[in-house]
This record gives C-alpha cells, structure tokens and sequence, in this order.
C-alpha cells in the first residue's frame, strides 16, 4: 500500500520503505516535517520497491530511507540516494535493558557484522547477550530459528527480525527508536537538498554546454563519456542522450588515432569536415580527473581569424575621405556623386578613370564609407609603385621559407588584410602582366593563394581599381589583359579633369586654403573660415580658369600650400580692405606660381602639330562643345557621338 501523505509541491520528495513495525514510526514523525517535504510511506520493500521506484518515472523521490537488509539491498540496486537508518548506541542500550528485564536469555541480531563497540559495551557491563547477524531476509529467518533452537527468551534487532521473533514464540524488542528516525529524515533532507543543488547546477551546466558553438564532451578516465554537447553529438551522429558511460571511440570509431595523446590540439576529420581539437583536463592536472575534449570546425576558425584580422588592422587601412569631402558644384561632379551612392550599395567591382590628380582614391574611400563594408578596412596600394617581386608579395602574402629574407611565419597580403572590406587597386594599368593572371582567379574565385602555399584561402573583398591609362590601348598593345579588363570594367565612374570643371576651381581653392590654415597656427587668424579663404583667393578667380592644370587637383593644392607659406609670413596690412585680410592678386601669384600666370603667354605661341595631333585636337574641341551642350551628361554625349565612355575619355586626354 502506498500511502501519500501530502500533495506534490516543489519540496523535496523523500519515499520511507518498510514492511515491518518500522512503519509504524515512520507515521508517527512524519508530521514533523509537512512544511519541509514531500513524504511518501511505501508499504514495499526489496525487488518491489526497487519496482516502484523505476515506475514513479520523473515523479521519482529525491531520497530514500529504509532499514537494516531493505536498505542494503536498495543502495545496490537503485539510482536514487538511500539513506539507511541506524541505531544510536542508546537505542542498543535502551533495547538490551528492556529485554534483559522480558526474559533471561538476551540476543541481539543486526544486519551486517554486529558492531565492536556494541561488544565491548556488552562485556564492559557483563551482559550476557547472544550476537548474531544476516545478511538478507532469507537469512534473517534462518538466525531466528537457529536462536529459538538455542533458548534464546528475547530478541533484540530490526522489524524483520523481531515480527520473525514474534511469530516463532520469542519476545521480541524493537531495535529503532523515534531518534534514530528522525536522524535519518534529517540526514535525508540534507541529502535531498544537495542533491536538487547538485542538479540544478548539472542542469545549468549542461544548458551552457548546449549553446556553446564547438562541440564538447567529457570523459571519464577510461576515455568514457559523462556528458557530451548536442552540437558534437550531431557532428558524430549519434544520440547525446544514450551516450552517457560508453567509450568515446566505441560511439565513433572515425576518431582512433586523431584525438590528443595529451593536452594540446590536433586535427581529425568527421564525416568529410576537418575540425580543431582541444584536449585538455576536466578537473585537474591528475589524469585520474578525466579528460575535456572541444571540436571546433576549421572553417569556422579560420572565419574568426580573419574577421579578427580584418578588425585589428581596420585602424591602420581606414578610409578617411567622405562623400561631402569631394568639393565642386558642377554637373559633372554631381554625377559622379550620384554614381557613388549608387555603386556603394552593390558589392560588384568598379573602374575609376580619371587623369593624376582628379581624386580618383578620394572617390574609392567616400564609396567604401557609404558600403556596408564601412567598419572593415579600406587597404589601398599601388600597382605601380612596387617592384613586380615585391608587389606579388605584398598582394599575396607568402608562407615562411617561400624566399631568402621572408619574414618567420609568414605574412598575409593585402588582400588577405581586406577581407570584409574594400581592396583599392590604384594604377591598375601599370600591374606587370605575370600578376595580372593572378589577379584574375582572386576576381573570379575569392581565394587567394600566399607565395610557397599550396592552401587557397577565401577571402570576401569588394575591389576598386582606378587608372590613368586608357586600358583598350594597352589590350591592344598586348600589356593588359582583356579578361583582366572585363572583370574590372563592372562598374565606372569617369572622374572629369579640372579644366572642364572651372566653376569649381575657386571653391576648391577655399577649402585648400582652408585646410592649409588649419594646419599652420600662424595662418589660423588670417584664415578662421571658409569666408575668409574666400575673400583671400577672389581676386585670381580668372587667372585659376584660365590655366589648364596638368596636374588636376593635385597641382592646385601644390599652389594653394605654396600661397599659404606666404600669407603665413607676409606682414598684415591694417589699411587694407576685408579686415585686414591680404587679398592676393594676379602679381602676388606670379610670385609663388609662375606657371599658373604664365602659361597664357606659353599658349599664345601656337607649335607645329602633325595632322594627326591637329585631328586629335579637333576630335576633343568637338567633345568639349558637346559636354557643355549637355551639361556636363557624358552618358548623353556618348549617345549623341556614338562612341563608348572609355574612348571619350581616351579623346579628351589625346586632346590636351
């Protein structure tokens, strides 16, 4: 019979098992605990309690507590804590005295081998007691008839053994007392509340091992598993669950002889994927403690190094140029805005074209700042200002040893180094051709291989190239590849020169001046605004657009930075106009640039030009007057002469 004394609550559940008179003790204390458990008294004991207990599912007790051959039997046979009870030495001396005062002859059974204090308080107080002990119930009934053989008048033992004195016509005196009970339902209770503790950690523990992205398992020092992550149980193939107390390599056999011998990594293949593994201690350095294993996929490793990578090094390769930096009011230029903030949002490769000097890189970082490849890095190099050994080396990397000199473990390249982010490849056409082929896979593949390696490795980059050259030239002159090119020309933005943008030369001017001022403190006073760089450069206005400027913008910072060394130093004339403010003229540029005054009188001399310069000539003229007719519109103008962008701008600069 089972007799459930309380509703189910969230206090530990603790089952007492009797099926003799300790029972009876067990209903007399349990309503001392009704606000700290969950008490159930099971009328079962042995094979059917281990019974009941198997079938009491998720609702099983936290705790057991039986007496003498019921309790042993259940600790070797149940996976729940079972707390035996024990007579105290004054339930010994308590139970001797009572029988001693029933009867002449005095036995003391117990489970198990009698204890040596007890014999040694017997012959201390010379009692003269009968010791016996069993081992289960079948031998307890045995003990009971060899002492009623033997004359014993009363027996002193459990309730197995006293209802067995009882039924054979002994006296019999109840070993347990009320004590000795309730030491055993707090003891249980202590058991029960380190073992829900115990669970809820292990419970935690495990929800932790669940979520972690690697695989993890944890063995024991026969190499078995004590707990293994679903994440790794998937890897393998087999169910987390039931892997629990099997051997490792019996669960996956693939893993013999790639696992760590000792704490360390090594590398070992799943089911066709290569993955990291970390051996190292479960507890402590003692290989008694077990053994931690983690699998981390190489793929995954290696997308981490290179996010890392690429954000460590994003200070060093970071764009520093904006949309708004690039000055000018023109049609052109706003087209060319236009065009950026279009391109920023594909991830397809773009061509810049424009003469040196026309902001061509200004106009690669404003794209990359608009991207979403914005917080990775903009790593730019030029094609032309390295060597070809050492512009593969710097593009591609190498492996230690790939050459006499290389660096101890190798080096990424830089394009390795702009991964996520944007590769800007300035003078693309001055590339040697041996590396354009390579080049090429890297546009085609996104896998770049170091020099000395045999290892692809991905890479995720959105490429940028920029020229000064008509590239359809070099194709046909054999230095360029045409693949190379059509894999480049995806996207282009034509940069215009600065002569065919003069309404934009005075405001380019002042924010020159104006960013020259804020570097040189001597200049700041002069120069605190825009406004003021403006009243300071109004009166070369006409002579700014008249010269051609060669060098694009790059010339006209050149001037401008040669103007404010002057101004820096000049005296301040009080008496003039503006506040004070030194307006400079056509003489004071003379001064500091000749070139710019003097180039009129240079043009004024006409050279002799072959046809063909003069047909170039001519060919640009017509272009020029076609660009101001459309403003600016160089989609419209080709349309209208029916010539591709690139051979437009191969014309215009023929033509200068």
């Amino acid at each position: 019979m089972n007799t459930p004394l309380f509703e189910p609550s969230p206090r530990p559940r603790i089952w007492a098992l009797s099926i003799s008179r300790l029972r009876d003790l067990f209903f007399d204390i349990a309503g001392e605990y009704v606000e700290r458990a969950d008490l159930r008294i099971v009328s079962h004991g042995f094979e059917d309690a281990v019974r009941e207990i198997e079938a009491a599912g998720a609702a099983r007790p936290d705790v057991v507590i039986a007496g003498g051959s019921n309790g042993a039997y259940l600790k070797t046979r149940v996976t729940v804590p079972v707390v035996r009870i024990n007579p105290t030495g004054f339930d010994v001396m308590h139970a001797l005295g009572r029988a001693r005062r029933d009867g002449a002859r005095v036995a003391l059974v117990t489970h198990g081998d009698t204890p040596e204090e007890v014999r040694r308080f017997a012959a201390a107080y010379a009692l003269d007691v009968t010791f016996a002990s069993y081992q289960s119930a079948q031998d307890a009934e045995g003990v009971v008839l060899d002492l009623s053989d033997r004359g014993v008048d009363v027996v002193v033992g459990p309730g197995l053994v006293t209802d067995l004195a009882a039924n054979a016509g002994m006296g019999a005196v109840f070993l347990y007392s009320r004590a000795s009970v309730r030491a055993a339902f707090d003891t249980a209770l202590e058991v029960a509340q380190a073992t829900r503790r115990e669970t809820v950690r292990r419970q935690r523990l495990d929800n932790l091992l669940q979520h972690l992205r690697d695989g993890v398992v944890a063995l024991d020092a026969q190499g078995c598993v004590e707990v293994m992550n679903q994440r790794l149980a998937s890897v393998l193939g087999i169910d987390a669950a039931k892997a629990a107390g099997r051997a490792l390599l019996d669960l996956a056999p693939d893993l013999a002889g790639s696992l760590p011998d000792a704490d360390g990594d090594s590398f070992c293949t799943v089911r066709g994927a290569s993955y990291v593994v970390h051996r190292g201690p479960l507890a402590s350095s003692s290989a008694a403690a077990g053994t931690v294993l983690t699998f981390q996929e190489s793929r995954a490793v290696e997308r981490l190094d290179r996010t890392l990578r690429a954000r460590q090094r994003v200070q060093q390769f970071a764009a520093r140029y904006r949309l708004e930096d690039i000055v000018g009011a023109s049609a052109s230029i706003e087209r060319v805005r236009s065009l950026v903030q279009r391109y920023a949002r594909s991830d397809a490769t773009v061509l810049i074209l424009g003469e040196s000097g026309t902001g061509k890189e200004m106009v690669a970082q404003s794209m990359h700042q608009l991207s979403a490849r914005r917080d990775f890095a903009f790593v730019a190099i030029n094609c032309g200002a390295f060597p070809e050994a050492l512009l593969e080396s710097e593009l591609f990397g190498y492996e230690e040893g790939a050459f006499t000199g290389a660096r101890k473990g190798g080096k990424a390249g830089l394009i390795e180094v702009a991964h996520r982010g944007t590769l800007f490849l300035d003078e693309i056409g001055e590339m040697p051709l041996s590396l354009q082929s390579r080049l090429l896979r890297v546009l085609q593949e996104r896998e770049v291989v170091r020099l000395g390696s045999t290892e692809p490795t991905r890479v995720d980059i959105r490429v940028v190239a920029a020229t000064h050259r008509a590239l359809t030239e070099g194709i046909e002159a054999g230095s360029f590849r045409a693949d190379l090119y059509y894999r480049l020309n995806i996207l282009s933005i034509v940069l215009p020169p600065l002569r065919e943008r003069p309404d934009d030369l005075l405001p380019l001017a002042v924010e020159l001046l104006r960013q020259a001022a804020a570097r040189e403190p001597r200049l700041a006073a002069r120069v605190p605004d825009a406004a003021a760089a403006e009243r300071v450069l109004i009166g070369l206005g006409a002579s700014l657009r008249r010269y051609a400027w060669p060098g694009n913008v790059r010339e006209l910072q050149n001037v401008i930075e040669r103007i404010a060394v002057e101004l820096a130093d000049a005296d301040i004339d009080a008496d003039a106009p503006h506040e004070g403010v030194t307006v400079l003229t056509r003489e004071m540029l003379r001064d500091v640039a000749p070139e710019v005054v003097e180039a009129h009188a240079r043009a004024a001399k006409p050279a002799a030009l072959t046809l063909r310069e003069r047909s170039r000539h001519v060919e640009a003229d017509q272009i020029r007057a076609a660009l101001a007719a459309h403003d600016g519109d160089r989609d419209a103008v080709c349309d209208a002469l029916g010539i591709s962008k690139t051979t437009l701008w191969r014309k215009l600069n023929a033509g200068r």
